[in-house]
């Protein structure tokens, strides 16, 4: 696979390819996308009403079909078609980058423009009836994802009115508490159900407790968190007014619980004055959030005997479920009680944007037609990027040599672009930058992923490294 070197400049770096047989793309392409299709498709038909609803039903079997079109296409590598027009103002976006491509393949064509297109064509054959506009076909994986997590979610709900009091920040072990809470909100990311498709119960609990997280501390590849709490802290100290930090989400679930546990943490600490979350305006990546999402958690933390015990859920769901002890329901009424306070004084916000489901990188954010985005950003003293598909899209999932410092990779919204830009970000696909000298090399030799097939970068594809990268683009060149 070829890299590019340190010094690339963005404007001439090259795109991870799905016909790159070395690289995460041709597998996902290949062996991702039509499971994913397919539990899409199982999921419409289990909701087809039947002859109660005719119309929802006629509609539904149409979703079904041109859902198994797609998988069709995907699997047969067919040439990529025009979006239809569903009404949304960036199907003229897409299609004006389509026709650049010529006359593209599912196995030729830019990784993130590919899997972007995938997911904005799926949205279409429900935006197109008048019974499905607002189905989540991924709501069912996402319910159950947050179920399997509730021994995580008790864990720190029982720890939350410890971590949200007042902190002296004077004192240098404030900065061990903060450290943790970042590391759960990285670590956070490991449920990623685009990729962990066949995870079990048991697997999605072990991934996400304490001993997991403590484990996984070694495996952090580039860390910036002093950076972060020396900022912060040092806000806190010298600036009067609103302090405002963004944090652009990636997955539903027990992500979003760390990411508003995190959110919490900020705002009791006096840290951040207000929080700004940017979901997905409509189903994407999977398990990403939609606004409908916060609301559906905050439900589960204010009657979790309804969403955890009671409510229908499969076999193996049923048999995982733990007790709720009345110990568990105060802190779980607590931690409800006090984000719903921080949401209802307007603290703690949701804002959707278009951008966040267009195919671009990151590096048009500052583009004349997303100024009012931009701008927006700007105004906050930090914005956090959850997650592997927001990395990519920051570095424009390019091909960039590992040792490529940080900044340089963001272009435009890096260096001088006047945005404070932080990635919490589980590795899940090839493009990784700010490593130290050596660090692939290793661990294409040690990474028992790796270790047969040194050719891949496939140390970086399964979540188990992380990176936490930072470039504070307020300060001039």
């Amino acid at each position: 696979m070829a890299t590019a070197t340190a010094t690339a400049s963005y404007t001439t770096i090259l795109p991870y390819k799905t016909s790159d047989r070395n690289s995460f793309a041709f597998t996902s392409a290949c062996k991702r996308w039509p499971v994913i299709i397919t539990q899409a498709i199982d999921a419409v038909f289990r909701a087809i009403p039947g002859p109660k609803d005719e119309v929802k039903t006629k509609e539904g079997r149409k979703i079904v079909e041109e859902l198994a079109k797609l998988k069709y296409e995907v699997q047969h590598n067919r040439a990529l078609t025009p979006l239809r027009d569903d009404g949304l103002p960036d199907i003229s976006h897409y299609n004006s980058a389509l026709s650049t491509l010529g006359e593209p393949t599912w196995l030729g064509i830019p990784w993130l423009f590919a899997e972007c297109y995938l997911y904005r064509r799926m949205a279409i054959s429900f935006n197109l009836t008048t019974s499905w506009k607002d189905y989540d076909v991924f709501l069912g994986s996402k319910l159950k994802t947050l179920r399997s997590s509730l021994p995580a979610i008790l864990e720190l709900a029982h720890r939350y009115t410890t971590i949200t009091e007042p902190a002296d920040f004077t004192d240098p072990a404030s900065s061990l508490l903060f450290e943790e809470i970042f590391l759960i909100c990285l670590w956070g990311n490991a449920t990623d159900l685009s990729l962990l498709t066949t995870l079990s119960h048991e697997d999605i609990q072990a991934l996400q407790g304490s001993h997991a997280r403590d484990e996984s501390k070694k495996n952090i590849l580039a860390n910036d968190i002093d950076k972060i709490y020396n900022l912060l802290t040092s806000l806190k100290q010298s600036k009067d007014g609103e302090r405002q930090i963004d944090i652009v989400l990636d997955n539903s679930g027990f992500e979003l619980f760390v990411d508003l546990y995190l959110a919490g943490y900020l705002l009791s600490q006096g840290l951040a004055t207000r929080i700004v979350l940017h979901p997905k305006n409509h189903p994407w990546f999977v398990s990403d959030v939609l606004p409908s999402d916060f609301g559906i958690l905050l439900n589960a933390l204010r009657d979790p005997i309804d969403f955890f015990l009671t409510q229908e859920g499969d076999e193996e769901e049923q048999d995982g479920r733990p007790e709720l002890k009345q110990a568990d329901l105060v802190s779980l009424k607590g931690l409800f009680d006090s984000l719903a306070g921080y949401h209802a004084e307007g603290k703690l916000s949701m804002r959707t944007s278009a951008y966040w489901t267009v195919q671009d990188p990151f590096w048009t954010l500052p583009s004349t037609e997303n100024s009012a985005l931009w701008d927006d950003l700007k105004t906050s003293e930090l914005v956090i990027y959850k997650g592997d598909l927001n990395y990519r899209k920051l570095t424009g999932d390019s091909e960039w040599d590992p040792t490529t410092p940080f900044d340089i990779s963001l272009g435009p919204v890096g260096k001088a672009s006047g945005c404070r830009t932080l990635a919490l970000r589980t590795c899940k696909a090839d493009v990784v930058v700010g490593l130290p000298e050596g660090t692939d090399e290793r661990l294409r030799r040690e990474d028992p992923d790796n270790i047969n097939e040194p050719e891949k970068r496939k140390w970086s594809w399964s979540g188990k490294y992380a990176v936490v990268q930072y470039c504070d683009g307020k300060l001039p060149e």
